[in-house]
């Protein structure tokens, strides 16, 4: 298992932009929900 983590430069490269692009998606997801959230409760007004 620490042979997984220290394997070497690349390994930690594609770590870190599954890592990144999974909280960009994560955070449009937010954002999306939050955006439709503000505009239902604009119709029911």
């Amino acid at each position: 298992m620490a042979d997984f983590f220290f394997m070497d430069g690349y390994g930690l490269y594609i770590w870190l932009s599954y890592l990144l692009s999974f909280i960009f998606i994560l955070g449009a997801a937010l954002h999306n929900w939050r955006a439709a959230r503000r505009l239902s409760r604009k119709a029911k007004n």
